[in-house]
């Protein structure tokens, strides 16, 4: 073979391979399909679990807007609130001053349209103003006693073991002393204020959410998605704030509206009994100034207790409602 027969077969040899190169990468292609620009799974993960969200949230709205009864509760509180909003716009004088001749009937004199007590205090005034002292006491003590009581359930409900006997342990100490007694208890070895009648009412409140969260910790924290979570390396405090509490809200949710209702009543109860703010005026303190004259005038007492009956069925009726629109089984049968 002469050397212009060799170089011929070397050149022909190198374009062979040249040629090779780009079919075996787009053969390879072809086996293992494009490459997927998107690599972050989690994200991809927390955008679906986000919409699921925002789909499940739209489905509970849209349950919750065709309840009827939660509608008129709804409504009925947000005219509480701002009643409560306005009261020292429309009467910005103390409502426990004297103000008019004692005992005028509602009706009987157009400046006291609902009359005024044995003092000539407006019972108007007294009912607008009480009514930011029960919604104070009811929301404040509510928020009090969730927080403490979602971070005590969580963590039993999360960690089990020996951390979940202790906690459980401090749960039942709180539940085997009757409710109220406690509540009596503290206020009275207190100095009674707005502020102590809230801290007692969250003091006694907080063990109901912690045994309620930590049963649905116990039932979640298996879950599929928890396990992906943990295998991903997130921390106890991610799994627990933003995978678990999430699916476990809706009963706690729930529960917070039975919580404000139960706070209005007990707050109204302590004022009844003399062991509420002195310096403010609430619908239990009226009811319990005017027990004494149920016979000769009992709008003293009719009045806030109607404000209490009312308030305290609206708060049902949310509860009812939002029941309804997170419980799934009931969503799904809608």
């Amino acid at each position: 073979m002469s050397t212009t027969d060799v170089g011929n077969f070397r050149s022909l040899a190198a374009g062979r391979e040249a040629t090779a190169e780009p079919e075996a990468a787009a053969a390879g292609a072809a086996v293992n399909g494009p490459a997927w620009s998107n690599m972050k799974a989690p994200d991809a993960r927390s955008q679906q679990s986000a919409a699921v969200a925002v789909t499940n949230g739209r489905r509970a709205l849209k349950v919750f807007l065709s309840n009827p009864n939660a509608l008129f509760g709804t409504g009925f509180l947000v005219f509480v609130i701002l009643v409560a909003l306005a009261a020292p716009i429309l009467y910005p004088d103390d409502p426990l001053s004297m103000v008019g001749r004692p005992f005028l009937w509602p009706g009987q004199n157009s400046a006291y349209p609902l009359g005024t007590d044995s003092l000539g205090r407006d019972v108007l005034a007294g009912i607008l103003h009480g009514s930011r002292i029960s919604l104070f006491v009811g929301l404040m003590a509510t928020a009090l006693g969730l927080t403490f009581g979602v971070l005590v359930g969580s963590t039993a409900g999360y960690f089990g073991g020996w951390i979940d006997d202790l906690l459980v342990r401090l749960v039942e100490i709180f539940q085997t002393l009757p409710s109220f007694v406690l509540l009596v208890v503290l206020v009275a070895i207190a100095q009674p204020s707005a502020t102590t009648v809230t801290l007692a009412i969250a003091v006694i409140s907080w063990p109901t959410v912690a045994r309620l969260t930590r049963a649905e910790f116990r039932a979640i924290r298996e879950k599929d998605f928890v396990m992906a979570a943990r295998s991903l390396g997130y921390g106890h405090a991610r799994i627990i704030f933003r995978e678990i509490l999430p699916n476990a809200l809706p009963p706690i949710i729930v529960t917070s509206s039975v919580m404000v209702a139960t706070a209005i009543l007990m707050e109204s109860a302590l004022s009844f009994m003399g062991l509420g703010d002195p310096n403010v005026v609430s619908w239990g303190s009226m009811i319990g100034t005017g027990r004494e004259l149920v016979r000769t005038a009992w709008y003293l007492t009719a009045l806030p207790g109607l404000a209490i009956v009312f308030t305290v069925l609206a708060l049902n009726l949310i509860g009812d409602g939002l029941n309804d629109a997170l419980n799934p089984r009931f969503s799904q049968d809608r």
